[in-house]
């Protein structure tokens, strides 16, 4: 797959500064994006590679949470264990043949992304360049364009 192709769900709008949190964030809507497109026999093989990944992003971002005391960690951890319960029990649906259910979780996952970036993973952004950089970190987006 492409670049053009892995970032068909990937808008600048996600950057928030942090570099480790957005190349994540990438992966993890390229993941999303393809479970929408795959051929139905390929639907558990990438369900399971983002279940993979949602466990490692989410332990990743807990690390960064634990390194001092982020205040909104609890909430945070939350949210990603529930989104993780939704990832598991759409695995065992889909196992049992339900790829239908897949493709909805990704739609839900695409759904759900946008608002947990601009609220809870943006503060966590901006508190890990806070502590390594001194201050807020500084953001470059490209403008939207028809073709783009």
């Amino acid at each position: 797959m492409g670049r053009e192709q892995e970032d068909a769900g990937w808008e600048d709008d996600f950057l928030l500064g942090f570099g480790p949190m957005d190349e994540i964030h990438r992966e993890f809507l390229d993941l999303v994006q393809a479970l929408q497109v795959v051929p139905d026999g390929e639907v558990n093989a990438v369900l399971g590679r983002l279940a993979d990944h949602a466990e490692h992003h989410f332990a990743e971002e807990a690390a960064w949470m634990s390194t001092g005391d982020f205040p909104a960690r609890d909430c945070h951890v939350d949210e990603h264990d529930r989104v993780m319960a939704s990832i598991r029990e759409v695995q065992q649906l889909a196992a049992k043949g339900d790829r239908a259910v897949a493709r909805r979780l990704a739609r839900a996952l695409e759904d759900w992304f946008p608002g947990h970036a601009t609220y809870m993973d943006s503060a966590l952004a901006q508190w890990m360049v806070k502590r390594s950089a001194g201050g807020a970190p500084i953001v470059f987006k490209r403008k939207k364009t028809d073709q783009s």
